[in-house]
């Protein structure tokens, strides 16, 4: 009871402290939110929503599945908290979800080691499944401990009912006991194989370790197969998808513009495993080597409800995100690693003819952000507005819009004139600023290919961003561009034509203006809404 009350009473100090960092006249006269375009210094309300994120810590590595049982998606997460202990830390917590776009928070699911010499003093990511041979759900974790022999092995709970685990102390699969790292020996990944059986795959010293079982019992190494390259590869996961095997994996912090959720595909399972043996002639047939999102986008998995597949990963934060200074929306993807943990990210498979893969809005965000707001055009040069929209015209041309809300959703048609042309759309854009931070859909090879950049804009803007660009993917042969923006505080996630998915953080969006943009040639404007949650 007494560590309650301390944990309710910091809390409750947190709230005091994020209220009054939310008050949205910091103590001035009542503001003209509908009349004026001055950049506002604006801060993240406590907790999200949409792209969530608890009240206290962040969100890391998720491990989603879909559960039978329950009929709903269960999404387990290594919870981060400011200040973890030095060796007891990262519990899982969890939440809850039908349809991607709204959470029930689990709270506490599977608790970290009684000590600071058991094998899981901490944890590290796995995954779980529900047999429903046994009525039993089994989580699969990684037991993360630097003062024991083995730094990480494979250890698993189970439980009836997904509320009370039981950790079986006795059972434990060892790297070394088959030829692997005692260091790197983590983030299994339990599904059924073309054989019928169930598979267990696992992250290690440049390999995926491949073990199989009948029962989910006892587990037979059957081989391995190798990682991309020379760079430890993350939080494999393995799924079939119509006539499709897939391996979504996140590379891991050899080279910043590496660091990204990728895949590969093959028409089996051995297929699948056979595509890592050469990488470069088996990159799937999308144009960007199986790259699905940005630097932004990390730790992916994903889980299937027998209609739609959907993948969870995390945003990360950025360091100083508790002041308001806007050069910390450059602190992260601009050269150095980006924080670790942060805020929930949800995509929509969207699963092409060829079999490869993209990203794209999950159907429920629509529904959810469903309070239209009135947009209105403050600013403007070298355009020709048209209701909402309009023609954008020469370098240097664009319409500043009216103040956003703390959830939006931003739809737009833009039809370039050429193939060639570039635009872009800025956030956190007031009249005043002299930093703002844009969105470019950047002419690539000559007009063919197109990527997304993030550029500092303003008089004394940095320019282009570097490792938190978006991947290449082919020029629309209309030129037009289907946009759907969401943001939910500081995350944003930008969707164009089904072909490409961009997240990044960037704060100060809620409360200030925004903009479309022109860099040479001309746009037009359509169909251009916004809508809050």
């Amino acid at each position: 009871m007494k560590k309650f009350l301390q944990y309710l009473g910091c809390a409750g100090l947190a709230g005091l402290a994020i209220l009054s960092c939310n008050k949205e006249n910091y103590g001035d006269a009542p503001r003209d939110w509908d009349g004026t375009t001055e950049y506002f210094a604006s801060a993240d309300d406590n907790g999200f929503s949409t792209y969530y994120t608890p009240a206290i810590g962040r969100v890391g590595d998720p491990m989603p599945f879909y559960d039978t049982k329950a009929g709903e998606f269960k999404v387990l997460y290594l919870q981060e908290f400011e200040n973890n202990a030095t060796y007891n830390f990262h519990p899982f917590w969890g939440v809850a979800t039908t349809d991607g776009a709204r959470y029930t928070s689990l709270g506490e699911v599977l608790p970290y080691g009684a000590s600071i010499d058991v094998q899981d003093a901490a944890l590290g990511t796995g995954c779980c499944v529900y047999n429903e041979a046994e009525s039993l759900y089994y989580i699969y974790y990684t037991g993360h401990n630097g003062r024991c022999t083995n730094r990480e092995v494979i250890l698993r709970a189970t439980s009836p009912d997904f509320k009370t685990w039981t950790k079986d102390v006795l059972w434990a699969i060892k790297g070394d006991d088959f030829g692997y790292s005692t260091n790197d020996f983590r983030d299994p990944q339990v599904f059924k194989a073309d054989d019928g059986l169930w598979h267990m795959v696992i992250a290690s010293n440049l390999k995926f370790a491949d073990f199989k079982s009948s029962d989910l019992k006892n587990w037979e190494h059957v081989g391995s197969f190798n990682m991309i390259w020379d760079r430890m590869c993350e939080c494999p996961d393995i799924f079939k998808m119509g006539d499709w095997w897939y391996c979504v994996y996140s590379e891991a912090y050899k080279v910043s513009w590496s660091r990204k959720v990728k895949y590969m595909m093959a028409d089996s399972f051995d297929g699948l495993k056979a595509c890592f043996a050469d990488p470069g002639s088996h990159w799937p047939a999308d144009g960007h080597e199986g790259v699905l999102d940005s630097r932004g986008f990390y730790a992916g998995k994903t889980a299937s409800n027998g209609t739609d597949r959907y993948i969870w990963g995390w945003c990360p934060f950025r360091t100083g995100a508790t002041i308001h200074d806007r050069n910390i929306n450059v602190g992260a993807g601009d050269g150095n690693e980006p924080n670790w943990s942060g805020a929930l990210v949800c995509h929509k498979i969207i699963q092409h003819e060829n079999g490869t893969l993209t990203l794209g809005k999950v159907p429920a965000m629509a529904s959810k952000y469903n309070v239209a707001k009135t947009v209105r055009i403050m600013a403007s040069e070298g355009a020709t507005p048209d209701g909402t929209g309009g023609t954008l015209s020469g370098d240097g041309a664009y319409i500043l819009y009216n103040r956003l809300g703390n959830c939006n959703h931003i739809s737009m048609t833009v039809k370039t004139a050429g193939n060639t042309d570039k635009f872009g759309i800025s956030l956190v854009r007031g009249s005043n600023s002299t930093k703002y931070y844009t969105m470019v859909v950047n002419p690539e090879e000559g007009g063919a290919k197109r990527k997304i950049n993030f550029v500092q804009e303003g008089s004394e803007g940095k320019g282009f961003i570097e490792a938190i660009d978006g991947y290449i993917f082919a020029r629309p042969s209309d030129n037009t561009y289907h946009i759907d923006i969401y943001t939910d505080n500081s995350v944003v996630v930008l969707y164009i034509n089904d072909v490409c998915a961009y997240t990044n953080r960037i704060y100060g969006i809620r409360k200030n203006c925004w903009s479309i943009n022109n860099y040479g040639g001309s746009i037009t404007i359509s169909d251009l809404r916004v809508s809050e949650y």
